[in-house]
């Protein structure tokens, strides 16, 4: 079984998806193995989006991370990484196929709703940062 990190961001908590954002996965039959509603500190938002942060874009992605509570959680199933990432859609909403969960809810590029990890290494890598008991 494979496993992926997800984050249903401050945004999508304070809308009140999560409900909606978590049924999405448990159709496509995966399971969350565990999940805490957490409110991030700045160094774990940095470490998480670590391989950004020669970018200009970075402070703007760590303080949003910060901004307000968030659902962490890990998710395994056959495929979980690449089906997670079809269901979240494309980061930017004008691009995302309006049945992804960022077609449906996001409405900014930054304000997307939901991160999940893109490869096995990212997955063990964000996985052990945000629930390191495992």
């Amino acid at each position: 079984m494979e496993k992926t990190l997800v984050l249903i961001k401050p945004d999508g908590v304070e809308r009140g998806l999560v409900g909606q954002i978590l049924s999405v996965y448990e159709r496509k039959c995966l399971r969350i193995c565990k999940m805490k509603l957490i409110q991030a500190d700045e160094n774990l938002a940095k470490k998480h989006y670590e391989e950004h942060k020669d970018k200009p874009f970075f402070k703007e992605l760590v303080d949003y991370l910060v901004s307000g509570k968030l659902v962490a959680m890990i998710i395994e199933g056959e495929s979980a990484i690449s089906i997670v990432r079809k269901e979240n859609g494309d980061k930017d909403p004008l691009k995302a196929d309006c049945a992804t969960i960022r077609g449906m809810y996001a409405n900014s590029r930054t304000k997307n709703l939901v991160h999940a990890s893109d490869s096995l290494e990212a997955a063990k890598r964000e996985i052990s940062l945000w629930f390191p008991e495992v």
